[in-house]
């Protein structure tokens, strides 16, 4: 059977709670290996970390604080999680696979800008200090976060995913030249009528390629307007192999591979 890891799922949310044991059964019938937790405050990591405990061959917690979280407390919370991170990191057998979710996002709020960069900048030394990828969110925001990856560009030994990626093949050359231990994320969007992915990602090398879900968010054709949930990796693989013209299992093969070399601690 085809397998494949997905690297973005956030099976903590509320969402799930009434079935999250039947998602991951499905998940598993469907082909996933591993799944991948990122949380995106406080509150989340502490319910990815429980829920991971109790599937610990299968689902891996990130650890990180999302733009789009960071209000008037980022600065405990950062504190809390980075005593957190550290106490897992002098553990014989750390949990956190990542720094994640965390970036920048100007989408909704402005107001915060500042504050997100201050926060962004913190979490990008955790992944350089303990040798950790990142998981990062980018909406509205790519300047900024280049500008913000810049002084850390040679320290990030792990490299990370640059999640959701659904921009054009000049943007994701860009990313990837300028940060070559980076894959860049693709998920359900791959799969809309109207997106333009499918023509990026035929250009784009399958080795700097992972799958996410995001669920449950951004359910993939053909269960848009559906919760998503990471069973539905399949319809991402059968999309991506169609526009690169290969096979379904070489999709499934490479991308698996290249998540296991970024994401060493879920082997």
């Amino acid at each position: 059977m085809m397998t494949f890891i997905d690297t973005h799922t956030h099976l903590y949310d509320d969402d799930f709670d009434t079935d999250v044991a039947d998602v991951i059964a499905r998940a598993m019938e469907a082909g996933a290996t591993k799944m991948l937790v990122p949380p995106t405050d406080l509150r989340s990591t502490q319910k990815a970390l429980a829920l991971c405990q109790q599937f610990p061959d299968l689902l891996h917690p990130m650890i990180g604080l999302h733009p789009e979280d960071v209000g008037n407390d980022y600065h405990a919370q950062l504190e809390t999680m980075e005593q957190m991170l550290a106490a897992d990191h002098k553990s014989d057998n750390p949990q956190f696979v990542a720094v994640g979710e965390v970036g920048l996002d100007y989408y909704w709020d402005k107001s915060h800008k500042k504050e997100q960069r201050d926060a962004f900048s913190s979490q990008l030394e955790w992944a350089a200090r303990y040798r950790l990828p990142l998981m990062i969110h980018s909406r509205n925001a790519g300047n900024d976060l280049l500008e913000c990856m810049r002084p850390w560009q040679h320290k990030l030994e792990r490299g990370g995913v640059f999640h959701c990626f659904s921009g054009s093949i000049e943007t994701a050359n860009q990313l990837l030249n300028y940060h070559p231990r980076f894959y860049l994320g693709i998920g359900g969007v791959l799969t809309f009528k109207n997106s333009n992915l499918p023509l990026t990602v035929k250009h784009i090398p399958l080795e700097r390629i992972v799958l996410e879900t995001d669920s449950p968010y951004m359910a993939p054709t053909p269960m848009r307007g559906r919760r998503n949930e990471p069973a539905y990796i399949p319809y991402i693989i059968n999309r991506l192999a169609e526009a690169k013209g290969i096979t379904p299992e070489e999709v499934a093969a490479v991308t698996t591979r290249n998540a296991m070399q970024l994401f060493f601690g879920i082997h």
